[in-house]
């Protein structure tokens, strides 16, 4: 299996030019920078939150909160788009979290790690994987507390983003929501997820609904472009799209989309920003 390069000159290119989120917490007020040490990861990861525009105006408003994976990447490009969208009436105020890395080198290496369960197979030519559980258990047990303290946080109204393996993680968040009965996300976006990865784990999930005992409901976004490669992402993520419109609970709302002439490391930004509009515009 030929494992997506997730940025290589790209990457390269953002470290150079970009600055990394500590300054930008300094430039602008209403984005703020903590770096939180996870007992559950037993790593440090460097949290961005940007706030509405009118959030000082009120000390009793609560906002939704949308938590986006592969901070480093794509927390400078899609935190002004938001704000964009906010100050044009394309998106309501809302709290947006980036979760990311010392830098996005580091990010390229680690996200692997914890963006993926089961450990690889050989043949998904992985070699740092299987830490999702734990990862999982940093963002609901020590990020979602620590950000609702922080700030004024609508609890029941959270959204999770993710691109590529952060797609295929945030599917499997939904996995582990619908497993547990425990709902922290109540919005799933999966932008071309790697559902290939140990041999298609993922296919469980609906399965796992039909026999679910679900109380809230939940809506899914999942995403690829018509460039991407047919047999490992487009045909997979459609099958799952297909099952996933046939399960028996009534309490999921899926959106499945295939861009036009987008190719993988296309779909993203698009998708994140259509998802959130899909949320809470249409």
């Amino acid at each position: 299996m030929k494992i997506f390069p997730l940025l290589l000159l790209i990457c390269l290119h953002w470290a150079c030019s970009s600055r990394p989120a500590a300054d930008q917490a300094t430039s602008n007020k209403q984005v703020d920078t903590l770096n939180i040490y996870s007992k559950s990861v037993q790593d440090s990861f460097f949290v961005s939150i940007q706030l509405p525009s009118e959030y000082t105006d009120s000390t009793s408003k609560k906002y939704p909160v949308a938590f986006v994976l592969d901070g480093n990447f794509y927390f400078p490009t899609l935190a002004p788009l938001v704000k964009q969208y906010e100050i044009t009436g394309l998106l309501p105020p809302i709290i947006l979290v980036s979760i990311g890395y010392r830098n996005i080198m580091e990010m390229d290496s680690l996200r692997t790690r914890d963006y993926l369960y089961p450990k690889a197979l050989p043949a998904d030519e992985v070699s740092l994987s299987g830490g999702a559980e734990k990862f999982l258990h940093f963002i609901n047990q020590e990020l979602l507390p620590l950000v609702d303290k922080k700030y004024r946080t609508k609890q029941v109204d959270r959204t999770i983003l993710g691109h590529s393996f952060g797609g295929y993680f945030t599917l499997f968040a939904l996995l582990q929501q619908i497993e547990t009965n425990n709902t922290h996300f109540q919005h799933i976006v999966s932008a071309s997820p790697t559902l290939w990865y140990h041999d298609a784990y993922l296919n469980k999930l609906p399965s796992a609904l039909n026999t679910s005992r679900l109380s809230d409901s939940l809506s899914i976004f999942i995403t690829a472009g018509s460039l991407e490669d047919k047999t490992w992402t487009i045909a997979p993520i459609e099958h799952l799209a297909q099952q996933l419109t046939k399960t028996t609970n009534k309490r999921i709302g899926l959106k499945h989309i295939l861009y036009n002439e987008l190719d993988h490391m296309d779909t993203g930004q698009l998708s994140f920003i259509k998802a959130l509009q899909n949320i809470y515009i249409e």
